[in-house]
């Protein structure tokens, strides 16, 4: 039997011409990624060693991204004890605030990662560069810190679910609507240490900004990782972005998969997840009134330029509903810099929202935006776990940037349609 996309990038890896599900590997890297979180309980655990050094300078990234700007003394020794490390271990993949990105956002867009490559990081939303037709997922801080003084790691080869994409996503669809619909459809455990690969026709009809937001909420599956097919969009991404060498992986055409599942893109509508997990999903035509108090519109599932396009095309001309705060947050500076020149920050300010310089913030209930007991956002973030995003009576709902940017106008969960548009 043949072997998955994913298969034969961990097959390559690890020097085997076949793997198969179930088989422990271990497997080379090409990346090894570490936020501000993460990396310091990785770099304390490596201090306990003699001669520990990096396998590769060139092979290692580290990104301040989670509490930053520094919100107390603690990200701020966090940060001081990756930014030492990262100078005393020449750390070519290194970024300081003012030109950092938040990371899922910023590797892909600074080519340090590629079709074929194989990528740990020590946080689990790594799984977003199989957009590029990488294996990537998330890791704990101790693997990160075998990874990167070894250049390996070790894995279960995971089974996979296939999902065949067919149609034409309508206007306000969007790639956030699709991994709703799909974690809706199969659960938050649906993928448990599978891997989800997409194919079919309807995979042209995603650009590559659809494509990282589906692979980056493959997590909120239980996936050990999504991954797309490389087209010729994927490619003239990777043109644009790295000068990397790239290798281009096919599934077999008697590939083995758990489960076939098909998407008609054309069927699906904006989705929103409920409180508090986000497979709670219902389409916005079943939300009802829904009063909210904060809209979040960024991190690493929806801060790219076209999330930030889309927004400021909704708000443009409008202010905010009364009552409500509006947070956007551009997911990297280049993107951040593209919304000042295009402008879409005047857009937002003169709506009444704020914008922020990039970083996961509120996301994870970090700062720039943690909510109190009782209130509701609408967020365009990948969870809505109990006190996700502070008060634990606090609710997140979560949205693609189109429904985030209505409801903020109307106050309650809203599609652009209510507006007239």
């Amino acid at each position: 039997m043949g072997m998955t996309m994913t298969q034969k990038i961990l097959s390559f890896h690890a020097g085997l011409t076949k793997v198969s599900a179930g088989e422990l590997i271990e497997v080379g890297l090409d990346m090894v990624l570490g936020n501000d979180v993460t990396a310091p309980v990785a770099i304390k655990e490596l201090s306990k060693f003699k001669d520990a050094k990096v396998f590769d300078k060139d092979k290692i990234a580290l990104v301040p991204d989670h509490f930053t700007p520094n919100k107390d003394i603690k990200s701020a020794e966090n940060c001081r004890c990756m930014r030492d490390y990262a100078i005393s271990n020449d750390i070519t993949n290194y970024f300081e605030v003012g030109s950092m990105g938040i990371e899922h956002a910023l590797l892909p867009e600074k080519g340090i990662v590629t079709a074929g490559d194989c990528i740990i990081g020590a946080d689990s939303h790594t799984c977003t560069y199989g957009a590029l037709g990488a294996f990537s997922t998330g890791v704990g801080s101790t693997d990160m810190a075998a990874g990167m003084v070894t250049g390996k790691a070790w894995f279960k080869v995971p089974p996979a679910i296939k999902f065949v994409l067919t149609g034409k996503m309508k206007k306000w669809v969007s790639g956030k609507d699709v991994i709703l619909h799909i974690i809706g459809k199969i659960g938050v455990d649906g993928a448990l240490y599978k891997s989800m690969e997409f194919s079919g026709e309807g995979v042209k009809n995603l650009t590559m900004d659809d494509r990282f937001t589906i692979a980056n909420m493959a997590i909120e599956a239980g996936a050990k990782n999504g991954i797309f097919p490389v087209d010729e969009l994927t490619l003239e991404y990777i043109r644009e972005h790295s000068t990397k060498p790239y290798k281009v992986y096919e599934a077999d055409e008697d590939a083995v998969y758990d489960e076939v599942i098909e998407i008609n893109l054309s069927e699906l509508e904006p989705t929103v997840a409920f409180p508090h997990l986000p497979e709670n999903t219902r389409t916005i035509s079943e939300t009802g009134e829904i009063k909210i108090d904060q809209v979040v519109i960024g991190s690493c599932t929806n801060g790219r330029i076209s999330d930030i396009r889309i927004a400021a095309e909704i708000m443009k001309g409008r202010k905010i509903a009364p009552g409500i705060r509006a947070i956007v947050i551009p997911a990297t500076q280049e993107i951040y810099l593209t919304a000042l020149k295009e402008g879409y920050i005047t857009t937002f300010v003169q709506a009444g929202c704020i914008v922020s310089t990039p970083t996961c913030g509120p996301c994870l209930g970090g700062h720039m935006g943690v909510l109190a007991a009782g209130e509701r956002a609408v967020s365009t973030t990948n969870r809505n776990f109990v006190g996700r995003m502070g008060h634990i009576e606090s609710e997140v709902y979560l949205a693609s940037p189109a429904v985030a940017a209505a409801s903020a106008i109307t106050g309650k969960i809203s599609s652009p349609e209510e507006l007239g548009l």
